[in-house]
Formats: C-alpha cells, sequence, structure tokens
C-alpha cells in the first residue's frame, strides 16, 4: 500500500472512531476512561454562530430557554375567521407575524378540510395563551364566528374528528395533561375562544 493510500485509510478510521465516540455520547456512554479525554476536548462547540461552553450550559438553554419542562395543559383555540371564509395557514403566519411573533404562535393549526399542520415542536414554548405558554401546547382550529361575524362553533366533521385524534394521541404523549379551552383559563384574555365548551366533550379522555 503506498503512503497516499495509508494516509487516506488513517483519515478514514479516525473519522469512523470519531462518529463512533459521538454516537455513544449521544446515549449518554461516557464512563469509559479511554474515551473520556475526547469528550472533554469536544467542547467548547458551535452551533450556527452560537458557542456552547459546556454540556451543562446546553442543558441550560434547554431547561430555560424555549423549551416546556412539563405540559400541563392542551388548549383549543378558534383562529376567531368567518364559517364562509378560508383562513390559510400563510394567512395565519402572516397575522401572527403583525404581531411580532416569530413564527404561528399554535403547535398545531386544523383547516376546515380537517387537514393539520404542525407549527412548533411539541415541548417548544408556544405564542397563543398567556400566561401559561410555558406549560402548554396550543391548538387552533379554522372558523369560530359564523357567516355574520358571531362567536360560534362552526368546526366541521373533519376537524372534530382529526381535533379528537389529535388529543388521543397527545394525552398518551402527556397524560397529566388537562385539556381546556382558551376561555377556562384563568389569567388569559376574555374571550369566547374556542366557542365550545371544550372540558364537556373532551373531559372522557382525563378519565
Amino acid at each position: 500500500m503506498s503512503e497516499n493510500n495509508k494516509i487516506t485509510w488513517q483519515k478514514v478510521l479516525q473519522a469512523i472512531i470519531q462518529a463512533a465516540i459521538a454516537a455513544l455520547t449521544a446515549l449518554g456512554i461516557t464512563s469509559c476512561t479511554t474515551f473520556q479525554p475526547m469528550i472533554e476536548e469536544s467542547f467548547p462547540l458551535f452551533t450556527a454562530d452560537e458557542e456552547v461552553a459546556s454540556e451543562r450550559e446546553l442543558l441550560k438553554s434547554v431547561e430555560d430557554g424555549p423549551y416546556m419542562q412539563e405540559v400541563k395543559y392542551i388548549i383549543i383555540h378558534c383562529s376567531a375567521t368567518r364559517e364562509n371564509r378560508d383562513f390559510t395557514v400563510e394567512d395565519l403566519l402572516r397575522c401572527h407575524r403583525q404581531r411580532k411573533f416569530r413564527t404561528i404562535g399554535y403547535h398545531f393549526y386544523i383547516r376546515r378540510s380537517g387537514i393539520i399542520t404542525q407549527h412548533r415542536k411539541l415541548k417548544e414554548v408556544g405564542a397563543h395563551c398567556r400566561p401559561w405558554n410555558r406549560c402548554s401546547i396550543g391548538i387552533c382550529y379554522e372558523g369560530g364566528l359564523d357567516a355574520e361575524g358571531h362567536p360560534a362553533d362552526t368546526r366541521t366533521q373533519e376537524q372534530c374528528e382529526q381535533l379528537l385524534l389529535l388529543l388521543m394521541k397527545l394525552r398518551k404523549l402527556f397524560p397529566d395533561a388537562k385539556i381546556r379551552g382558551h376561555r377556562n383559563m384563568p389569567g388569559s384574555i376574555p374571550k369566547a375562544c374556542p366557542c365550545f365548551d371544550v372540558e364537556s366533550e373532551y373531559g372522557f379522555l382525563e378519565k
């Protein structure tokens, strides 16, 4: 084998070893003294333009930053738009950015057709119900106003079906989370949202 080939294979082997160490570290296997020096040398690391000094600092940014430690509530909203008018994901995004949100504040949005889109990670802090954003998942359905602009339960059959399925999935993931309507949350802005009695309709999911 030529000298150049030896160097190439050394580099390949080194890359494989580094990948294996990274995988073991991700799995929490850090007790082996052989690997410890390389783990220590992996910090500080850079994510885009952000420097992470240590694993402890990384965990702190998750625990105290944009992610929830606990999901206590699943809060249902309506878009407060008329049942005979489309309010697309693009419309919702435009509306929330006008309110200076980074992106859509809800975790899920359900169109009249029953199509669900997700806009925030499950444990990412949303922007949908102060002062409960740090412990709740927000779901919004398109509608909530009748053709004349009055508060009404305008959910289609497709929306009802998909909302129920979504709630069942979320309750499996977060079995202690309570399902509430926006108007039922203490300290939130008084409003009719989501324009139906959430607790009487979905209370059985908490039993």
